[in-house]
């Protein structure tokens, strides 16, 4: 007999141990993608999800509908419905669009590849030493907007932690993400903020730029400020010390895609 729905056949309750043992299974090791959006995301830009989950199938159906046509069948395919204390049971903390899934994390040797490709067309974003979790995922989510080749983490802070991951709305998968030590930084003119630097304004940023930016507390590093080749300042009035580290990624990829770095589909 043919299912009258086959939209639900992923949701019915004999399906259901499978994906969450997968789950269990997987999870210590997969990207945690946290949200209908981030899963979204992913999908669009070609991760491999390994599973997702659900605690309201019909409403995240509902939002693909609305939101993400394009990848709308293989959302369907994907996503099994799950309790909504399942669901809760397996996430740090529950989405207010009741998804999860996990997905397999790109293949370093690949991002380093992308990262080092010659030539460029669009700049690298390079995070020195940063602190903030949700910060260095809001910069993801902006280097993916802009079309950066991506995003390149100094120091502790690991650039797929869960929470970059969610502040990234699943972006990772649009750019290539590493950390790396400063003297592996992929090849080309370092251009670091620096309130000494030179006015943005008078400068035009190639698109082989490595776009350096410290954390608002210490700034760059000596070992940052020693690689760069220019020192570039934001105009900024008098008096007041800093911008958040996101705002400053964007008015800076602003500026290099308003010389015509502009995003295009791909």
């Amino acid at each position: 007999m043919t299912d009258p729905d086959p939209d639900r056949t992923a949701g019915r309750p004999d399906d259901r141990a499978g994906p969450v043992s997968a789950w269990h299974r997987l999870a210590a090791d997969a990207v945690l993608l946290d949200g209908f959006h981030a899963l979204k995301h992913a999908v669009r830009f070609g991760a491999e999800v390994r599973v997702a989950l659900t605690a309201d199938r019909g409403a995240a159906l509902a939002l693909a509908d609305e939101l993400a046509g394009d990848v709308r069948e293989e959302l369907a395919a994907l996503l099994t419905e799950v309790s909504h204390d399942t669901y809760a049971s397996l996430v740090p903390r529950p989405h207010p669009t009741a998804v999860a899934a996990l997905a397999v994390r790109p293949s370093r040797a690949g991002n380093l590849e992308r990262l080092a490709h010659s030539p460029r067309t669009a700049p690298v974003v390079v995070l020195d030493n940063p602190r903030n979790l949700g910060n260095a995922g809001a910069v993801i989510r902006l280097a993916a907007g802009f079309g950066a080749t991506g995003v390149v983490t100094t120091g502790t802070l690991d650039p797929w932690h869960p929470t970059v991951v969610r502040g990234g709305a699943g972006l990772h998968f649009a750019t290539a993400v590493e950390r790396t030590a400063v003297g592996e930084l992929p090849p080309g003119p370092v251009f670091a903020l620096d309130p000494e630097g030179e006015d943005i304004r008078s400068l035009k940023l190639p698109d082989d730029a490595l776009l350096a930016f410290g954390s608002e507390r210490s700034g760059l590093s000596p070992e940052l400020r020693a690689r760069a080749d220019h020192l570039v300042a934001l105009p900024m009035r008098p008096q007041v010390s800093s911008y958040n580290l996101a705002t400053s990624v964007a008015m800076t990829l602003f500026h290099w895609s308003a010389a015509g770095g502009a995003p295009h589909a791909s």
